[in-house]
């Protein structure tokens, strides 16, 4: 222990690091604790087209944490690869206990993100990205005129369902109940789309493809048969979306005085304070209308120029 940091960055996503980014040019001693790979979700998309000022010739997920890692590196943040057992939030200095290490710091940004719920699948892993995506405002448009898949039957899975019917020359909703959970004027509004079909009392058991995504396998539940689909000869793949929920890592707040709302989700106001002073939350983990990475560098960034001046004196 010993040293104590102006700010800890909990995660390496967009959020985390557009905060490091900002805390470090803003000369604060910024350390950034991320257990895996820098990234989060982003990590694994093999394409990006819609974040600001991205490189045109073909932007990657990879390669735009890349770049955001090495700003970081630049103007001073320190690294931590190390996982995060508990945190003590009350109190001017706050206590990050991690596997390797406890740190300490005068604030904390919580950048921890959510993750999909997963479909539950035999081959969902490996075409993560590689024809299997958690939402349709990024993906969409890599899947023009192909056929699309979406499993989920709630208001969301709904709502980005129709979504994609704007790129997708059908999309399928794979429900494992006779009927939606959405609310009714979702689903006279889904009910009425030429593009859109529906796939009742089924799951679907297993992803296969070569490299790319290219068959499914899917069971009735009530009949347990089986059927599986692959992609149109011409097309050579297809697209399955999963809506059935998120969750936010948010599990080691519990008990520490954070609110948090029913799912899980911080609160924070539009300056990313939470309910305990110096704490602040960014991106996918709070509570928002729009989980993009764009708007998780937006968190971050607020957060950070907050914690500047939280620590000068000037809030």
């Amino acid at each position: 222990m010993g040293k104590i940091y102006d700010v800890i960055i909990l995660g390496a996503g967009p959020g985390g690091l557009a905060a490091g980014l900002y805390a470090g040019r803003a000369r604060l001693s910024t350390l950034i604790i991320e257990k895996s790979q820098d990234g989060g979700q982003i990590a694994i998309t093999d394409s990006i087209e819609n974040y600001p000022g991205q490189v045109l010739e073909g932007e990657s997920g990879p390669s735009l944490i890349a770049r955001m890692t090495k700003q970081c590196e630049k103007f001073g943040c320190e690294r931590a690869a190390d996982t995060v057992k508990s945190v003590e939030l009350q109190g001017d200095i706050k206590t990050v206990t991690c596997v390797k290490e406890t740190y300490q710091a005068k604030t904390v940004i919580i950048a921890t993100g959510a993750y999909p719920r997963p479909i539950g699948c035999k081959g969902e892993q490996e075409f993560m990205g590689k024809g299997v995506s958690y939402c349709a405002t990024c993906d969409a448009n890599f899947f023009e005129d192909l056929e699309v898949f979406v499993v989920g039957g709630g208001d969301a899975a709904v709502e980005e369902a129709m979504y994609l019917t704007k790129y997708a020359r059908k999309v399928t909703v794979i429900h494992r109940r006779n009927e939606l959970r959405a609310a009714k004027s979702i689903q006279e509004r889904a009910f009425k789309n030429d593009k859109l079909f529906f796939m009742w009392d089924s799951v679907v058991v297993e992803l296969d493809g070569d490299e790319i995504l290219q068959k499914m396998t899917v069971k009735n539940v009530k009949t347990g048969e089986l059927t599986t689909y692959e992609a149109d000869e011409d097309d050579g793949l297809f697209g399955v979306f999963g809506f059935i929920g998120r969750v936010p890592n948010s599990e080691i707040f519990k008990d520490t005085g954070l609110e948090m709302d029913a799912a899980g989700y911080i609160p924070t106001d539009a300056d990313m304070h939470t309910n305990i002073p110096g704490v602040y939350a960014v991106g996918d983990i709070r509570v928002k209308s729009l989980r993009q990475v764009v708007t998780a560098a937006a968190d971050g960034a607020i957060a950070a120029v907050q914690v500047d001046k939280y620590i000068n004196g000037s809030l």
